[in-house]
């Protein structure tokens, strides 16, 4: 199943955007909160019911004493979105000071996030927060560079608005540079389509070059649910933003399987350590709520 990351250049709404490809998924899910700017979801969606001791943060020092505790405590610090605990978020960092103790901690956790997608078969989300560039390479603070590096598919996110795309021309040339020399490829990057504003799919394409992998439509009362909490909105279940976003799920892993086909991807060599916590963890279905 797909690694992927999401990220934009400015407030596109790339939050509301991966917890509804999360929820929306048919398969075990997770959302990995990873923007250095600091989480929003356990404020938001989770209700404060996830305190500062549960998340990305205590990875840091678990990832300093080996893989075997890195995987332990991130199959600790998860948290289910659902009752049955088939979609899972780890929440992000509660103050963006800490995002400095992470710099070493990215690579690894990259690796346990690919053992949850191609051992235990989850889709994976990578919430990348905002698009900070240094000298033209990925900012090595402010974006957690090794995960987008790593992602085997790398979602701009952006709306049909001129200022959208205005902003998102400006980066999406050094964004595909530092893909092709540092990352998995030029051809991971693709286009998540807000539909809000006058452009459609096929002009966001052309005025950015790059191909419109999903589409969500412009739906504020279910993303301001996703965003803020509180009580779900009327047919929130059956909402468009959810009913889109289950197709933009299967569009996604059918544009990473094509990519696989297409570059004969060597299986990827897995910490033995790494795939037995994983394994546990996908028989603790329910996830953490202590």
């Amino acid at each position: 199943m797909p690694v992927t990351a999401l990220l934009s250049t400015k407030s596109c709404g790339v939050t509301a955007s991966a917890l509804a490809l999360t929820l929306a998924s048919k398969r075990p899910s997770l959302l990995a909160e990873c923007d250095p700017a600091g989480g929003t979801v356990r404020a938001g969606l989770l209700n404060g019911q996830v305190g500062a001791g549960c998340g990305l943060y205590h990875l840091a020092a678990a990832e300093r004493t080996g893989p075997d505790a890195l995987a332990n405590a991130f199959a600790n610090h998860l948290w289910p979105l659902d009752e049955a605990g088939h979609r899972k978020i780890l929440a992000g960092l509660t103050d963006p000071a800490q995002a400095a103790a992470l710099g070493r901690t990215w690579a690894s956790l990259s690796d346990v996030l690919h053992v949850l997608a191609e051992d235990a078969g989850y889709d994976v989300l990578i919430d990348a927060g905002r698009l900070a560039l240094d000298s033209g390479h990925l900012h090595p603070t402010l974006t957690p560079a090794p995960l987008i590096h790593r992602a085997e598919l790398v979602l701009l996110v952006v709306r049909g608005t001129e200022q959208s795309l205005t902003l998102a021309r400006h980066a999406i040339d050094p964004l595909r540079t530092e893909l092709q020399d540092r990352g998995s490829g030029a051809d991971t990057l693709g286009l998540l389509l807000i539909e809000d504003g006058p452009y459609r799919a096929h002009q966001v394409a052309e005025a950015l070059k790059a191909p419109v992998m999903a589409a969500l439509p412009w739906d504020p009362d279910t993303a301001g649910y996703l965003t803020l909490g509180g009580r779900p909105p009327r047919g929130y279940g059956r909402s468009p933003l959810l009913r889109h976003a289950r197709t933009a799920t299967e569009q996604i892993e059918a544009a990473t399987s094509r990519r696989r086909i297409q570059q004969e991807f060597p299986a990827r060599r897995t910490n033995p350590q790494l795939a037995g916590v994983l394994q546990r963890l996908t028989e603790r279905r329910g996830g953490n709520r202590g």
